[in-house]
């Protein structure tokens, strides 16, 4: 049975605390194809200021920083930031910060918001709440990339759910540029239009 609320930091601490990757984002093939389609997703070269929600410990962050002028990435627990900050010692554009998206969102506008595994974690009244902070921070133009994991969870949401009711939320303001599904992921990109 899925979990009525959204995982909070403790979650997450608990996670990180026995492993300090415990998704090995680090090492595992499944995550470097899937940050190289990622970043292949991307319909600009550059990106002015970015968004990047859940870094973890910063291998996509990296890649990110390699197309982005600026770039916040945040996570909900310290500890994997501690291991993203030494990843990305030497790119001073990328800003850290510990942050609860939705409710603790920058006082910023961005031309890419990046979403990568994050959403199922959130409970459907959050993913609401996400979508309204979205359409404040996402600037006319801009891009928002999701990412999702379809594989069985015991998240508040599925790998689908998530990506569908952000991509409905969205529809109003937003046009589906790419979509793209793989036996492990699927990948959704929309532009703001309106």
């Amino acid at each position: 049975m899925r979990p009525a609320a959204s995982l909070g930091a403790a979650y997450f601490r608990a996670l990180y605390g026995t492993d300090p990757d415990p998704w090995s984002f680090a090492t595992s093939d499944y995550e470097r194809d899937k940050y190289a389609a990622t970043l292949a997703a991307l319909p600009h070269p550059r990106y002015r200021n970015a968004f990047e929600v859940g870094c973890s410990i910063g291998v996509l962050t990296a890649g990110l920083a390699r197309r982005c002028d600026r770039l916040l990435a945040v996570d909900i627990a310290e500890e994997p930031l501690v291991a993203a900050r030494q990843r990305c010692a030497d790119l001073q554009h990328v800003r850290f910060a510990r942050r609860a998206v939705p409710g603790q969102w920058p006082n910023e506008t961005f031309d890419l918001i990046v979403l990568s595994e994050v959403v199922y974690y959130l409970a459907a009244a959050d993913v609401e709440h996400l979508c309204a902070r979205l359409v404040d921070g996402l600037e006319h133009g801009g891009h928002l990339l999701l990412v999702h994991w379809l594989g069985k969870t015991d998240y508040p949401l599925s790998g689908d759910a998530a990506a569908e009711l952000v991509m409905a939320r969205m529809a109003p303001v937003a046009e589906v540029l790419l979509q793209r599904r793989t036996d492990a992921y699927r990948l959704d990109m929309v532009a703001r239009v309106r």
